[in-house]
């Protein structure tokens, strides 16, 4: 089970952690990923990390502004309305997870809300 925590709501500009929290797996290797959902819009990956390698992999609308931390903490920074949404941390394998497609990954948390003003 993958529980995530520390969402809410800031004021654009402001910063946000979203952490996950996991229960009852283990997790060796493979890819810690959080995606995102906002209403009317299909999941789409945010930040991807190797377990154990470290390889991360961004989104190309919040790189340079989230980071993906080896505890799979997400750090958000320099948030921004479009930002809002469900947050979502998942644990899956192979190129497919790296690359932040859905279909890498297995298990996922139940998600936590962002919202951005």
């Amino acid at each position: 089970q993958l529980v995530e925590s520390g969402g809410g709501s800031v004021q654009a500009g402001g910063s946000l952690r979203l952490s996950c929290t996991v229960s009852g797996l283990t997790i060796g290797s493979g890819y810690w990923g959080w995606f995102r959902q906002a209403p009317g819009k299909e999941r789409e990956g945010v930040a991807s990390r190797g377990i154990g390698t470290g390889t991360t992999y961004y989104a190309d609308n919040v790189k340079g502004r989230f980071t993906i931390s080896p505890d799979k903490s997400l750090q958000m920074d320099n948030l921004k309305p479009e930002d809002s949404a469900m947050y979502y941390c998942a644990a899956g394998r192979g190129v497919d997870a790296h690359l932040l497609r859905p279909s890498g990954y297995g298990y996922w948390g139940q998600g936590t809300q962002v919202t951005v003003s």
